[in-house]
């Protein structure tokens, strides 16, 4: 369980209060608005009405009590910017900041945020890879150039064995769990054979995952 300082709670921050309410951390919302402070308590631990710009404000939260600080201020992207730039200057361990464009993203990392995300690019990303192509299902980026993808088994694949495609020879993709019925098998061997409506698990290179599964 880790102690999460939230500030701002417009619908992005809320669905992220939620998120780490269903995952049993603590957190402490902070917003200007009343309401939306009044919607988020019974997702937070704690919430309080302030200016995340105010210094002296944000003095009086203990910001290095927090194990993470996230800032997901989106329509003022001057207070974001300052809140970020503050929370670290008071001893944030680690500041997390949202951006809505790649300028913002360079300004809020050179002025305090360990990490920054952009909500808006990060979905477009992903809905681009998963209604483009024929198999994948979903993925998870893991740096520039590899990212982790679940897969329908391509049609000419039903009926072979791992091993009989070996894809990690021809694409240097390797498959680390196969899925049917909503149940996860790690334990992948060479004799394994895919089956019509099961999903796999593969770790690649996005060029090679393109050129195996036609992205």
């Amino acid at each position: 369980m880790k102690s999460i300082l939230l500030i701002g709670v417009n619908n992005f921050g809320t669905l992220i209060a939620k998120q780490l309410h269903d995952l049993g951390h603590q957190v402490l919302a902070v917003d200007r608005n009343e309401a939306r402070i009044n919607a988020v308590l019974p997702l937070v631990t704690d919430a309080q009405i302030g200016d995340s710009t105010n210094e002296a404000f944000l003095k009086s939260l203990g910001i290095n009590n927090f194990d993470v600080c996230i800032v997901t201020i989106g329509s003022d992207f001057q207070s974001s910017l300052e809140t970020t730039s503050l929370l670290k200057a008071l001893g944030g361990r680690f500041v997390v900041s949202r951006a809505d464009r790649d300028v913002q993203e360079k300004f809020l990392l050179r002025n305090g945020a360990d990490e920054v995300i952009n909500p808006e690019k990060q979905i477009a990303e992903w809905a681009a890879i998963r209604y483009a192509s024929n198999h994948i299902l979903d993925y998870i980026s893991l740096d520039d150039d590899h990212a982790i993808y679940e897969v329908s088994v391509p049609t000419d694949w039903i009926g072979k064995s791992i091993g009989q495609i070996d894809i990690r020879k021809h694409y240097r993709i390797n498959i680390l769990a196969v899925k049917q019925n909503g149940r996860m098998n790690l334990s992948v061997t060479p004799e394994m054979i895919l089956r019509d409506g099961v999903t796999m698990l593969v770790l690649g290179d996005r060029r090679s995952m393109q050129k195996c599964f036609k992205i």
